[in-house]
């Protein structure tokens, strides 16, 4: 079980707000909720509340999530924030990232798959929505010539399970969408830390996430 977080939520909408939260509250891994609907509550609370998880809207009152996003990882070094917004433009999913943020799903997402995305973010995992992914991991998915390195060193199969770690797939949910048993994509996994010079699976995915804004 994972200890108990401090969430921040920020939305301009409080029945937004109230909604996530109420099923929050209800998750034994969430420790207390705070809400913020702007940016510059957002990064009070943020810090007042010692926010470990933020669920973050784009579009606020006084400016940009994105830009609250980098405010709040500069000051909270740990926090893990989930873009949750309407908004599905790859180049806004590109910002985001680079600014710090976890993942990114929209709102129009089942109100149980957000939840969700934010327990593998507090748990250290990268989470793009399926309405997002295939456009952002599409460098991940490219030929070699396409890729930075170390990335360029990856078999299209080790760029399709990387593919997956970015998503937040567990290695059996990855062997299933490839046809390959657990501990084939535990063997290839070994590689792909190999050839990226990480130890974790995080690592792997927070670096492909890097290459993937940069494509």
């Amino acid at each position: 079980m994972l200890p108990r977080c401090r969430v921040l939520i920020v939305d301009d909408h409080p029945v937004v707000r109230r909604g996530l939260r109420a099923m929050l509250e209800h998750e034994d891994w969430v420790g207390s909720v705070a809400e913020a609907s702007t940016v510059e509550e957002a990064v009070r609370e943020a810090v007042s509340h010692q926010a470990q998880v933020v669920a973050m809207d784009i579009n606020l009152p006084d400016g940009d999530g994105i830009e609250a996003t980098r405010r709040i990882v500069t000051l909270c070094p740990g926090v893990r924030v989930l873009i949750v917004t309407l908004y599905d433009d790859k180049d806004k999913v590109a910002r985001a990232l680079k600014a710090g943020a976890r993942g990114y799903v929209l709102k129009d997402t089942e109100p149980d798959t957000i939840v969700d995305a934010l327990r593998t973010v507090a748990d250290g995992g990268v989470v793009l929505g399926p309405k997002v992914g295939p456009e952002v991991l599409t460098t991940l998915q490219g030929t070699p010539t396409q890729l930075p390195p170390p990335f360029d060193k990856l078999t299209p199969q080790e760029r399709k399970i990387l593919a997956g770690l970015v998503r937040g797939a567990t290695n059996a949910e990855i062997g299933r969408g490839l046809r390959l048993n657990e501990k084939t994509v535990r063997n290839y996994l070994t590689g792909v830390f190999e050839k990226l010079g990480v130890d974790s699976r995080v690592q792997a995915a927070l670096r492909a996430r890097d290459a993937g804004i940069e494509g």
